[in-house]
């Protein structure tokens, strides 16, 4: 038997990328278990194959797929935990499953050790193609504890949410091995990407290629770092991908070295518990006549980075210099700042002052003369209390604030906020967050599940949160991209797409200090392209995109944005632990 590991152990864990045939189950199992007995004799503790490697993926209906179910276990986990007892290592598979209770067939992955069957995971979040023949998951979001580490495992779309890689996370996992049939994208994707950087944990992604029933899949297997770095990917073709595990990295816990899982805030999540999305939002958002979502409209939205000073009379200065610039060029009808731009990055030391004070009242008074709205963030003084806020003004003058709620290292001069922020403007619902608020996927979630339809952030973050791709030689067609991209991952630009609103991210550009800028607005659909979105990325200035809010003329809304098809897909039951949980 095997010893637990202790949290300074590090080992190999490897990807396998393979392309399954339909209806040739046999010849897949062995073209596998070759791969992952060639894996293991090459030292890999900890291997995952792709979801539905054993059969294929693209099935009509229960009827077809029905000769290649299996219980677990069963003839297929035999083959594979022979492999895993011989080198004493941890295969994941991913299957079709029969419950022989129920005769209710499932997507499963199943992650099995030199002694059997460890744990499964029954895919809980569905594709457009599950509901054809295989049943929602009940068996979700279990972190195991083996001999090589705390163990997890999603299958494709479930990782589309956040809430199944956090619950995972927070219940202890090193390593969330993610199985998938991922398409309609360049790999590796930027979601699987934000669920390591954003939990501080690896994610080994195994990923199926090739073309089956005309549908083109991406390949890109590769093992993420906690930081977000890809470590390793295969392109196209089957093949084996190798990376280093460490425990000690993923148990740290940090995000751009803050203590993020530390930091949540629970109290504020509750409504992740509700999903105020599988009602016709026209209706839910009006009932008893309270804050019904604005009429939607086309309007413009814009983001400004600098590198804010000290001196006050400085930054109000080059906001009305840029609030300008952007009025005569892109004619935006928000304009949002980055984090302390009036009044400075550095402790306040006598420059926080009230919500009242001279310098949003100067704020003020530019957003009224312009005649659109701006958002940007200072120290605001309040009692004997200082806060890290952000203030939304416009043509009828000040419109409200907000308090960030989730502190970063550097605020240690504020005290955090307790509440949301949203208004109803005519360009929407309008949500503010933050600077670090942004980290905290939880937080821009409360806020779609308020209904908001744009989210402006001014931030200082400082360090790498974007990543680039070298090009695919899958042949996608049009418009998918599918050459080189420098920002081919950025952490904010899945903040809007995974939860179908604008993010409007306007952050300091400053690199001496460590803050990169990559300041954008984010389109509400990560999966149109060409992207919408505009970013100012390394250089002082402005960056703004249209924002469209308007939808055909029927009952039901046809905007992603008012839809909100990524937050109606939740499965809030699952997501308890959630709200409950105490570091």
């Amino acid at each position: 038997m095997g010893t637990t590991m202790t949290s300074t152990q590090s080992y190999t864990a490897a990807t396998i990328q393979f392309e399954p045939t339909m209806f040739e189950k046999a010849r897949n199992i062995s073209r596998l278990a070759a791969l992952c007995e060639e894996a293991a004799e090459a030292g890999a503790r900890l291997i995952v194959t792709p979801e539905m490697g054993t059969t294929g993926y693209c099935w009509f209906d229960r009827a077809e797929v029905k000769p290649f179910v299996e219980t677990i276990p069963g003839a297929t986990t035999d083959v594979f935990q022979a492999i895993a007892s011989k080198h004493r290592c941890y295969i994941v598979v991913g299957m079709p499953e029969v419950d022989p209770a129920s005769d209710l067939y499932y997507n499963t992955a199943v992650l099995i050790g030199p002694d059997g069957v460890v744990g499964r995971h029954r895919k809980s979040h569905p594709y457009i193609a599950e509901p054809k023949w295989a049943a929602n998951g009940d068996i979700v979001h279990e972190v195991f504890e083996t001999e090589i580490g705390r163990i997890s495992m999603l299958v494709c779309m479930d990782l589309h949410f956040f809430e199944t890689a956090r619950l995972e996370a927070l219940a202890g996992a090193d390593i969330i091995c993610h199985i998938s049939n991922w398409l309609q994208e360049r790999t590796p994707a930027p979601y699987w990407i934000n669920r390591a950087f954003e939990n501080a944990c690896y994610v080994i992604e195994s990923n199926r290629w090739g073309l089956e029933r005309t549908v083109q899949f991406s390949g890109g297997s590769c093992l993420i770092e906690p930081d977000g770095t890809v470590a390793v990917s295969i392109d196209t073709g089957d093949g084996i991908a190798y990376g280093t595990v460490d425990l000690a990295r993923a148990r740290r816990r940090e995000v751009l070295f803050e203590p993020v899982f530390k930091s949540r805030r629970p109290e504020l999540y509750m409504n992740m518990m509700t999903n105020s999305f599988t009602w016709n939002p026209g209706d839910y958002f009006r009932l008893y006549g309270y804050q019904p979502i604005p009429r939607g409209r086309a309007s413009r939205a814009a983001v400004a980075q600098f590198a804010p000073t000290s001196l006050v009379a400085d930054n109000l200065a080059r906001i009305a210099d840029l609030a300008a610039e952007a009025k005569a060029t892109t004619a935006p009808d928000i304009l949002v700042f980055p984090e302390l731009s009036l009044t400075g990055l550095e402790a306040p030391q006598g420059r926080a002052e009230p919500l009242s004070g001279p310098t949003v009242s100067a704020f003020v008074r530019l957003a009224m003369k312009l005649g659109f709205y701006l958002v940007a963030g200072f120290a605001e003084e309040d009692g004997d209390k200082v806060y890290n806020s952000a203030v939304l003004a416009g043509p009828e003058g000040l419109v409200g604030s907000y308090r960030k709620t989730h502190l970063g290292i550097t605020d240690s001069w504020a005290t955090a906020g307790d509440e949301w922020k949203v208004y109803d403007l005519a360009i929407g619902r309008v949500g503010l967050a933050v600077g670090h608020d942004a980290l905290y996927p939880e937080a821009i979630r409360s806020l779609a599940l308020m209904g908001c339809d744009v989210v402006a952030c001014p931030s200082a973050i400082a360090g790498t949160f974007t990543g680039s791709h070298n090009g695919t030689k899958i042949p996608h067609n049009y418009p998918i991209p599918k050459g080189a991209d420098p920002y081919h991952w950025h952490a904010l630009r899945v903040r809007g797409g995974e939860n179908n609103l604008y993010f409007a991210f306007a952050n300091v550009l400053d690199a001496a200090r460590g803050y990169l800028g990559k300041s954008a607005v984010f389109g509400p659909d990560s999966f149109a392209f060409p992207r919408q979105e505009s970013a100012i990325l390394d250089e002082d200035g402005i960056a703004a995109a249209a924002v469209d809010t308007t939808n055909l003329d029927t009952p039901y809304p046809t905007n992603i944005v008012r839809r909100k098809d990524l937050v109606v897909m939740r499965q809030p039951h699952h997501y308890q632990p959630l709200v409950k949980w105490h570091q």
